[in-house]
Parts: structure tokens; C-alpha cells; sequence
């Protein structure tokens, strides 16, 4: 990976707030630094509570989309899923209806403060809305202890999910669900989730045979190159997410996605519907259920709209000052 003198990196940052849709995760302002390099654009975006060790494998990240050739597609365009975060279910229609064209939905489960008939409501919600033949996937990003986790499956499986996300926090717990659900009869897939992206060891889900799949991001694992590498080495088949990107992160997603030998099926990368902007003038938006291969160029205009305060540019700059010494080798 090219690496360029933190200077040259500070340089050409350029830092952005938008404001959510929909809170996710408890976020209602996006925060974003971008970095403008010679081979195109990457974005910096790690949540706020993370640490300079994990964050810096973001800024790897950015700094392969923005100084490194992506490999070659094998696709030009890649499925993408619709995303209904943690919301009553009377409000399910209309964040589906931003999804024109998606026929697999993933739906949030084990929000904090919310019951399990909460879960419930909103996956009925959903298949009601996609009618038989569509997919539904939940994720629970490692809420329940197994007993939880496969009770709740339970009641889920006559929606029809395809596989349930991170139900557990380690990979014990998602091999003894896996093993569980195998034992009640139930067809309901275990993907790993943050088990791979903050793992230490992120093939050891595969070792344990804790996954029917993995679910993986490019920014936390440090770039389009390294997330193949480890998709290559667990040798499951392979789901790419984002994690709240614009349209400049999304589309390191798709290059993750469309380089993809075994791609599973639709990937959750349409989540740029959740945000109230974007620093492109044509966002990376689903058309037809499907995102091109591509890489967006923000605008002058728009960068300079959504620019976060001076005071947060300085927080921001001195968020990539620490994390520069801690990129991955």
C-alpha cells in the first residue's frame, strides 16, 4: 500500500457532517473526513468512540482508495440490500419505499430499550411489505446470549429469514446458535459480522465453524485488498456492508463487492438512503436493486455545505495525526 507523508494526507482532507434520515445506531449526524489522492477519493469515517488502533485501519483504507488502484471487478454492478433500522413498524413502508428495485431487506434487531415483540412486529412488517418471495435477514450486532438469540429465531422463522447477523458477541456463542438452530430444524444462516472486522484473528470464526458466511466491511478491515485477503482465507461466501459511508465510501464497498469471486447475494450498501446528503452531486443510489462500479467525485459546492466547524476540522485532523503512526503494515 502507498503510504504518503502525513502532511500530504492533512493537506488534502476535507471534513463533512450530514444529517441522518433516520437515527442508526444513535447516530444523527454523520461525521467524515475525505481525502482527495492522485488514483481518486477515500473516506475516513470510524465512529467517534473509536480508538487510534482501530481507527487506523480506516485510515488504511482511505488511503488505498485515494492513493492505490483498486483490483478488477469481476462484476460492473453489484445487488444491494434495503436497511430498515430499529424503527416501530408502522414507520416500515417508508423507509422501503426509498429502496426502489430491493428485493432483500435487513432489518435491525436487539435495539436496547426495545422488546422482542418489537423485533417481531417489524420483521411481519417488512414481509408484508415484500410480499413472499423476497429475502430478509436480521441483524443483531451480538445482543443475545444463545438462548435469546435462538428463542427469538424461533418466532422469526415463519417471516423466512435467510440468516441472522452477529446474533452473539463471540464465536462460541455463534457456533453453539449455528448448532442450535441445525438441531430445531430450523434454516436460518449464521453470518459473522464483528466476530471478522474487530477480531484480532478473524479467521478463527471459519476455523470453529461458527458462520455459514461473513459479513464484511472496508473500512474496519483496512481496504478492498485486505478484506479480500481475509474473505479469501476463511473461504465462506462473503456479504460487503457499509458503515454509514457517502457516496465515496460506498463506492470502496462496491470495488470490495464486484472483486468478489463468491459474492452471497444482495450486499448492504445502499445505506446512503438513511442520510439526508451526500458530497456528490450524484449520490451512489440504488437503481433497480443494483450500484455500478465506479468511483464518485465530490463537489466543491457540496464540501463546502456540509464542512463541519473549525473546531471539529482540528479534532478531525488530529484524529488521522494519531492513527497515521498505527497503519497497518
Amino acid at each position: 500500500m502507498t503510504t504518503p507523508p502525513l502532511d500530504d494526507l492533512l493537506a488534502r482532507l476535507h471534513v463533512v457532517a450530514i444529517p441522518m434520515r433516520v437515527p442508526f445506531r444513535g447516530v444523527t449526524t454523520r461525521e467524515a473526513a475525505l481525502v482527495e489522492g492522485p488514483a481518486g477519493w477515500g473516506e475516513f469515517g470510524p465512529f467517534l468512540e473509536y480508538e487510534p488502533p482501530e481507527a487506523a485501519r480506516w485510515l488504511a483504507a482511505a488511503i488505498e482508495s485515494g492513493y492505490d488502484e483498486w483490483p478488477a471487478p469481476q462484476r460492473t454492478a453489484v445487488p444491494v440490500n434495503a436497511t430498515v433500522p430499529a424503527v416501530a413498524a408502522q414507520r416500515v413502508p417508508g423507509i422501503l419505499a426509498r429502496f426502489p428495485g430491493c428485493d432483500t431487506v435487513k432489518v435491525k434487531i436487539g435495539e436496547p430499550g426495545q422488546g422482542r415483540s418489537d423485533d417481531v412486529d417489524r420483521v411481519a412488517a417488512v414481509r408484508d411489505h415484500l410480499g413472499p418471495a423476497g429475502r430478509i435477514r436480521v441483524d443483531a450486532n451480538g445482543a443475545f446470549d444463545v438462548a435469546a438469540a435462538t428463542g427469538l429465531l424461533a418466532r422469526l422463522a415463519p417471516y423466512g429469514i435467510d440468516y441472522i447477523e452477529q446474533p452473539c458477541a463471540t464465536v462460541p456463542e455463534l457456533r453453539d446458535v449455528r448448532r442450535a438452530l441445525a438441531r430445531g430444524g430450523l434454516d436460518i444462516k449464521v453470518a459473522a459480522d464483528e466476530s471478522i472486522r474487530k477480531a484480532e484473528d478473524p479467521l478463527r470464526v471459519a476455523r470453529q465453524q461458527a458462520a455459514d458466511l461473513v459479513v464484511v466491511k472496508v473500512a474496519p478491515l483496512g481496504g478492498v485488498r485486505r478484506a479480500l485477503d481475509i474473505v479469501d482465507a476463511c473461504g465462506l461466501p462473503a456479504v460487503v456492508s457499509s458503515a454509514l459511508d457517502t457516496s465515496v465510501g460506498i463506492a470502496a464497498g462496491v470495488a470490495l463487492a464486484a472483486a468478489l469471486p463468491d459474492l452471497y447475494g444482495a450486499c448492504g450498501l445502499g445505506t446512503l438512503n438513511l442520510m439526508a446528503g451526500d458530497v456528490t452531486s450524484d449520490p451512489l443510489l440504488p437503481r433497480d436493486g443494483t450500484l455500478p462500479v465506479c468511483r464518485p467525485v465530490p463537489s466543491a459546492e457540496l464540501l463546502q455545505e456540509y464542512a463541519v466547524a473549525p473546531a471539529r476540522e482540528k479534532w478531525w485532523r488530529e484524529r488521522v495525526a494519531a492513527c497515521y503512526p498505527l497503519l497497518p503494515a
